[in-house]
């Protein structure tokens, strides 16, 4: 039976400083390549092999797919990167301290941005610091101002659809290493999670979620790797 593997980038600089990153490219920390490595080495221990990988463009999840193929000794496997698994993009919260934020507008606001379905943040102007724009990975992509996460989830799920969905079908073993926002669109559509309730879901990071998936790709099952 097909089966979905699902890693969240281990932590990076700017979970470290507590910064709104969404599209932002940012590094993992020491910290993060070690939870890559151990996410690597729990699916080698527990004989979960990927057979297909998928990653987003951005750096964090890229080196936490590496780290963990390698730990898995699974680096050659066959991998995709599209930028349709991005983080949600922040708008003009990118980069902001969240403390920080939250003083200047309120916690009511920040939370209503951070946690609402359909809200998204202020958009980020265009020329400022972190305008993707000029960024070579985003060439002829309509680069987001800001998300919600019902944006989000409107651009991973078709790329589900069409390009991982038909791998399951085939009956490979899939890893997919993202993030927290474009994997809650995965698993909100995968354990049918109500719009109310998936904006609570937190996703640890480097703590492979698997799905055991029947023919028709319905889960039958979902559980934290380390649990098992």
């Amino acid at each position: 039976m097909p089966r979905l593997i699902l890693v969240r980038h281990g932590q990076s600089q700017w979970n470290l400083e507590n910064r709104f990153t969404g599209w932002w490219d940012v590094d993992l920390t020491a910290q993060g390549e070690a939870e890559a490595r151990a996410a690597g080495a729990l699916l080698a221990a527990k004989g979960v092999l990927p057979t297909v990988a998928f990653t987003s463009l951005q750096t964090r999840a890229i080196k936490t797919l590496h780290l963990a193929l390698e730990a898995a000794g699974r680096l050659w496997i066959p991998e995709t990167k599209d930028w349709r698994l991005n983080e949600r993009h922040y708008g003009g919260l990118t980069g902001l301290d969240k403390a920080e934020t939250a003083a200047q507008h309120g916690d009511e606001q920040v939370k209503i941005w951070r946690r609402s379905f359909d809200i998204p943040p202020p958009v980020l102007e265009p020329g400022g610091a972190f305008d993707l724009a000029a960024d070579p990975r985003y060439a002829g992509i309509a680069i987001p101002s800001t998300e919600s996460l019902k944006d989000t989830i409107a651009r991973v799920l078709p790329y589900y659809e069409s390009a991982i969905a038909p791998q399951l079908a085939a009956g490979e073993t899939v890893v997919v290493a993202a993030h927290g926002n474009s994997l809650r669109a995965l698993v909100k559509h995968l354990s049918g999670i109500s719009d109310a309730d998936i904006t609570g879901l937190e996703i640890p990071t480097g703590q492979p979620i698997v799905y055991e998936l029947d023919a028709a790709l319905n889960a039958t099952e979902r559980y934290y790797l380390a649990e098992r």
